[in-house]
């Protein structure tokens, strides 16, 4: 196909499934609706080196790790440390989810199809592609499609969990408030510039200099990440904590740089760049539905329904045990564990929703989102952002063998 045709072809079907997600609130997510298109064209006759001819695919497969740098450059560790809580349930959802998956979903799904769905169920679509790519290194094309339906899939049972979870707690937030209940207002999730110690006057700073820098830390994890793959201790778990994989190194070093200035926040964005690196990103992600088939689809919808049905109730046991330990209600913590199955923007809008629907009048709105809003925000970016991308860092090793 033409490559210019190519990237129109593609871009149409993702305005399409913005416009769908827009007018459903999300309630029909842009990548279910675009993986359906993409599946549809396939099957009717769109050449299966569409991601290909468009040269989005090279490009996204080159430039992930500068995706990573930039989600660890939103990271605000001063906000982490006042939703402690926040951060102990979301973690212990994402433990939930592998435990749960590589135990009694090992039994009944088999080994590699329990490691390849636990990063996609903790996480987005990076845990998504990481766990893609391992499938399709040991020539699993079923668990690849697997990886990339996960991904596009669980956001239909995360935000119906999460709203019903969270209209249970804004309901006892509103019935503490009749008994005279003060609540704490937590920090929203705005995040605050850290004083560079790198940077240019602003007349010299460019988008083209944002995306050096980006560039520069994205390549120095993977420099760092090459030399430390030739380590080889002789232990196991050892190798796996000393071998970091170069998306996971990528994200800690944008943390890192963006709390002592080196790199600013949200680096992408001020290079007008963030948009085409995740439409080229979204590419190798919708790649794994090339050369599908109906057969295929419907072979693997079992696994995925029932990895998906055991990793939820891998969240919900494991967020209302955290959340009992640190004085975090049940439904609250099973809202924040929720989280996991769609990451931000749902995060955003779900809470929005909620306030909206339950309260009476404007002060109670805002009542209610003061108290779920910062900890929907947070959960979502620990869970999607950060711990997905390190468990398929180091159960990719897993799948490769």
């Amino acid at each position: 196909m033409d490559g210019l045709l190519a990237i129109l072809f593609i871009f149409v079907v993702y305005t399409i499934g913005d416009i769908v997600a827009s007018a459903t609130k999300s309630i029909v997510p842009s990548m279910f609706v675009c993986s359906a298109l993409f599946l549809v064209g396939f099957w009717t006759g769109v050449p299966g080196t569409l991601f290909q001819d468009s040269q989005m695919y090279t490009l996204g497969s080159i430039l992930i790790t500068c995706i990573l740098v930039h989600m660890g450059s939103m990271l605000n560790l001063n906000q982490l440390k006042q939703q402690w809580r926040t951060v102990l349930i979301a973690v212990g959802a994402i433990a939930g989810i592998v435990a749960l998956l590589l135990t009694v979903g090992r039994a009944v799904v088999g080994f590699e199809a329990a490691v390849v769905a636990a990063p996609p169920i903790s996480g987005g679509v990076i845990a998504g592609l990481q766990m893609s790519e391992a499938a399709k290194a040991i020539g699993r094309t079923d668990l690849q499609l697997m990886a990339t339906l996960l991904v596009v899939l669980q956001g239909f049972i995360g935000f119906p969990l999460a709203s019903f979870c969270l209209r249970k707690e804004a309901k006892s937030i509103l019935a503490l408030k009749a008994q005279g209940h003060v609540f704490e207002v937590l920090e929203d999730a705005k995040q605050t510039e850290a004083r560079s110690i790198f940077t240019l006057p602003q007349k010299y700073t460019s988008a083209n200099y944002f995306m050096a820098k980006t560039l520069i830390i994205a390549y120095i994890a993977t420099l760092i990440s090459g030399a430390l793959a030739g380590i080889d201790t002789g232990l196991f778990f050892v190798n796996a904590i000393v071998r970091v994989d170069k998306n996971v190194l990528a994200l800690i070093l944008g943390i890192v740089f963006a709390e002592v200035g080196v790199i600013e926040r949200r680096p992408l964005e001020k290079a007008n760049a963030f948009g085409f690196v995740m439409a080229a990103l979204m590419t190798v992600i919708y790649g794994g539905l090339a050369g599908t088939t109906p057969t295929d689809v419907v072979a693997i919808v079992g696994t995925i329904v029932i990895t998906l049905i055991i990793g939820t109730v891998g969240i919900g046991i494991v967020s209302i045990l955290v959340g009992k330990v640190v004085g975090v209600g049940p439904w609250m913590a099973f809202g924040i564990g929720a989280s996991a199955l769609f990451g931000f923007p749902g995060t955003f809008i779900v809470s929005n929703e909620v306030a909206s629907a339950v309260a009476q009048n404007p002060e109670e709105e805002a009542l209610i989102l003061s108290q779920i809003l910062p900890k929907m925000l947070v959960s979502g970016f620990v869970t999607v952002s950060i711990g997905s991308v390190i468990i398929a860092g180091f159960l990719a090793p897993l799948v490769l063998g």
